[in-house]
């Protein structure tokens, strides 16, 4: 529950939860975007409330920047059209069907028919949609030599990280990339499969990315940092 609400210039009131923690020297602010959009404040515990929010309110540059950057997260509901994994595809809700149905795309357009309760929609869809994620990480693996293969694939909804390596050769992927265009999906998979060879960032690795993915790496790279905040769109 929140205590306070922070309103922004668009006129989004975005709750606060102030915390008072023990041992805490300065108050500290902590903006969250998703799953849910708000601002959780931790302060020594003898610091008054009102002096957090003052805190807050000298911050207010910076949080409305992080909140106009963030998309506010969209419902979804049958008769939409939204695209992933690089095509447009149309939800339709059918309560008397049990499962789901995909249509291939006629005149463009998709069609993903849903079955069960209305209330279930939104889970079904992103079920799906994920599940359709994993195929296409995989498909795409099978593309570079066996030598860059991960010894595990795993989805994740992850919040700072696109994707991940491990030293044991599990890689993991935000199934969020699904809704980025099908280049960029593509680059962040070839970024970690070139976490194989190279274990860091270096000049080497960047060299290993490129020479997996070919041209049009740079762009790829430069859409995720301007738009990966857009992935978070739905659910």
């Amino acid at each position: 529950m929140s205590d306070y609400e922070f309103v922004l210039s668009s006129g989004e009131a975005v709750p606060v939860v102030i915390r008072s923690r023990r041992g805490l020297r300065n108050i500290t602010l902590r903006p969250k975007t998703q799953p849910v959009r708000e601002i959780v404040i931790s302060k020594p515990w003898l610091t008054p409330n009102l002096s957090a929010v003052r805190f807050l309110e000298q911050k207010r540059v910076w949080c409305e920047r992080i909140f106009a950057k963030a998309p506010i997260k969209q419902k979804i509901v049958s008769g939409d059209i939204i695209e992933f994994l690089g095509k447009k595809v149309e939800i339709k809700h059918d309560e008397s069907r049990r499962g789901n149905e995909f249509i291939e795309c006629d005149n463009g357009t998709c069609v993903l028919i849903v079955g069960g309760n209305a209330d279930m929609l939104e889970r079904r869809v992103r079920d799906f949609i994920k599940s359709q994620f994993l195929l296409s990480v995989k498909q795409i693996i099978r593309t570079v030599p066996r030598e860059f293969w991960p010894s595990r694939v795993a989805v994740r909804d992850t919040s700072s990280r696109w994707g991940s390596c491990s030293s044991s050769g599990t890689m993991s992927f935000s199934w969020r990339l699904a809704f980025a265009p099908p280049e960029v999906m593509r680059y962040v998979v070839m970024h970690e499969l070139a976490h194989k060879k190279h274990m860091d960032h270096s000049p080497a690795f960047w060299h290993q990315v490129s020479e997996l993915y070919g041209f049009g790496v740079e762009r790829a790279k430069r859409w995720l940092n301007q738009y990966g905040a857009q992935l978070h769109t739905y659910f």
